[in-house]
């Protein structure tokens, strides 16, 4: 589900799929050709990117601006790349894996 998220949330969240990238907050901040403090001025709620820099650090950490409000989603390249690969399935075949993955929850 897609959702607005307040500055907090848009730190967090934006913290998640940076840890989940594996790059540090500075790595990252000069990455993108900001300030090193700058993705933890974000991920402390202090501030929003611009619409701009909010496109580069989808690009950086290569989601879509969806995915990135998709909080349910921890790895949402993942579940795409799953979602891929399942594509050419069987129908006998998904249903294992929706058994597999009902048993997981």
């Amino acid at each position: 589900m897609i959702e607005v998220l307040s500055r907090k949330e848009f730190g967090e969240r934006l913290a998640k799929l940076r840890i989940n990238a594996g790059v540090s907050a500075r790595e990252m901040s000069l990455a993108i050709a900001q300030h090193h403090g700058y993705i933890n001025n974000i991920e402390n709620g202090r501030n929003y990117p611009s619409m701009e820099v909010f496109f580069y650090i989808c690009q950086y950490l290569d989601v879509t601006p969806m995915e990135f409000f998709d909080v349910e989603s921890a790895s949402p390249k993942k579940i795409n790349r799953l979602a891929e690969k399942m594509k050419g399935l069987k129908s006998d075949q998904l249903q294992v894996i929706e058994s597999v993955i009902n048993s997981m929850k």
